[in-house]
């Protein structure tokens, strides 16, 4: 792929986006980087918080701990860690740095300050709304679409900013989901990432893709050493052994492990999900160490399973009823298969293949469980390129298999995006009555 064509540019774009460092499960973050954006924008110590979320940020905020606040879990401990804590310059590592005493004021102020929560019924997905009062003043910060994306801004009844295109004018109600500010992933096919994964400058991906094999790294070898929720990756060594095909697995389950049990490591996420940043990079990086490959050749898969990971998820939109892990971990089957010196056959044949095999996985939130579909999708990554090396593949018209890699794609976006909308809504009524 020419640096002149239009794709090259995008491309590299979409992988500067997607993959950012975050501390701590992304919903809960959003929220911490909402409330102290609005806390710089009130100037003081609120002394009373409203918080508006909508159901998937309550979905993904109920049961994960909060980095650095002790072992505080949801939607009030995440918003009050931003609070008071909160380095809003930062983003989603908005919480990276914090003292033993602002964790101790974090309780202080969750027992003093009246911290309410409700709902949004806006239509929108990702949708979040902070409020903060102190005395006469007042602040409004509101995130939609994904994890740092401002939409609106307000001091005491002035608007000091609003996005040029409101969230409720663009809806995720039809088609594909629409993100304003981010490079266009339409552009994104299965073809085109292989093209540029073997022909781009690793200049322009390798300072991206050095960071996320290091975090992620860091943070799966801690989930091994460690206690950290279920143990599903240290688990699963003891029940199969440390052969390449398990290691891979273990290690990325236990990266989330480590991340949903409030692990203060910061990982290089994929898709707005630390969790898919993790398995769409650390199995394939566990299997170039296995194989002994060049850096060179593990940069280019990081660069195919990464955004084959996009890809997938772009059709979906940012949080569904339709796990992301599932996504990521096919999408490291295909980084896997180049890794083996498989190109465009194999790596279509690997995605649809394993795609078949998982896609009915649901997304109940983020928590301990996590890890254990995380290893179930990596397993069907590898077991999908080994299928397709045996001469084995699932054929169109097989349930939601389609003709080609990418009917089968918009097959599963459908799927997730529209078919299990009402599944979505079911999920947060079941966790929001227990």
């Amino acid at each position: 792929m020419e640096r002149t064509d239009k794709r090259y540019s995008t491309y590299v774009q979409i992988l500067k986006e997607e993959l950012v460092p975050a501390m701590g499960c992304t919903e809960p973050i959003a929220i911490a980087y909402a409330a102290a954006k609005a806390r710089e924008v009130l100037g003081k110590t609120p002394d009373r918080v409203k918080i508006g979320v909508s159901d998937n940020i309550i979905k993904n905020v109920k049961s994960v701990i909060v980095p650095n606040t002790d072992g505080m879990k949801g939607i009030e401990a995440a918003a009050v860690a931003g609070i008071v804590g909160g380095q809003e310059d930062r983003q989603l590592e908005v919480i990276a740095e914090v003292t033993e005493e602002q964790k101790a004021e974090m309780r202080t102020f969750l027992e003093q300050v009246p911290v309410s929560v409700k709902p949004l019924d806006t239509g929108i997905i990702f949708d979040i709304l902070i409020t903060l009062f102190g005395g006469e003043d007042s602040a409004v910060v509101r995130i939609s679409q994904y994890h740092t994306n401002i939409t609106y801004i307000e001091k005491n009844g002035e608007t000091l900013f609003a996005a040029e295109e409101q969230p409720e004018q663009i809806g995720c109600s039809e088609g594909e989901p629409k993100e304003t500010g981010l490079a266009d992933k339409s552009l994104l096919t299965i073809e085109g990432i292989l093209d540029f994964a073997e022909t781009c400058d690793l200049e322009d991906v390798k300072p991206i893709l050095d960071v996320q094999i290091h975090y992620n790294t860091l943070i799966s070898e801690e989930g091994l050493l460690g206690d950290y929720g279920a143990n599903v990756g240290s688990t699963l060594l003891k029940a199969y052994g440390n052969a390449i095909e398990h290691r891979a697995v273990a290690k990325a389950a236990a990266g989330s492990d480590a991340r949903m049990s409030g692990c203060e490591l910061p990982v290089i996420i994929n898709s707005g999900s630390g969790n898919q940043g993790i398995t769409v990079s650390v199995p394939v990086i566990e299997y170039a160490k296995e194989l002994n490959v060049p850096k060179e050749q593990l940069y280019r898969a990081l660069t195919i399973s990464n955004l084959i990971a996009v890809h997938e998820k772009a059709g979906i939109g940012r949080l569904s009823a339709y796990c992301g892990a599932v996504s990521a971990g096919c999408a490291a089957g295909c980084g896997i298969a180049y890794l083996y010196g498989g190109r465009y056959e194999a790596i279509a044949h690997t995605l649809v293949n394993s795609l078949a095999i998982v896609s009915g996985i649901i997304c109940d939130g983020a928590k301990p469980s996590c890890a254990a579909k995380i290893a179930s999708s990596v397993q069907a990554g590898i077991l999908g390129y080994h299928m397709y090396r045996n001469g084995q593949e699932f054929k169109a018209g097989d349930g939601i298999v389609n003709n080609g890699v990418e009917a089968t794609i918009r097959n599963v976006s459908r799927l997730g995006r529209e078919g299990m909308r009402q599944t979505d809504k079911e999920i947060v009524r079941i966790m929001m009555a227990q």
